[in-house]
């Protein structure tokens, strides 16, 4: 899976952070750091943080299965 968010669009509201911080966390105050590449086994989670972001900063690819 690949992860990319829109910093000129995201506002900093966490939602992102909540849904699933093994990805995203912020770095000091307002500044949004993520893993662009996690795993399989979070792709559950990047997946409710980008429908929770009220933004639709968070935008994301599914890896082919095979590799």
């Amino acid at each position: 899976m690949r992860v990319l968010v829109d910093l000129n669009r995201c506002l900093s509201y966490g939602q992102c952070v909540f849904a699933a911080p093994s990805v995203f966390r912020f770095h000091g105050a307002e500044s949004l750091e993520y893993d662009y590449a996690p795993g399989r086994a979070l792709a559950e989670e990047v997946r409710h943080a980008a429908a929770a972001c009220p933004v639709q900063a968070i935008t994301y690819a599914e890896e082919p299965s095979g590799e």
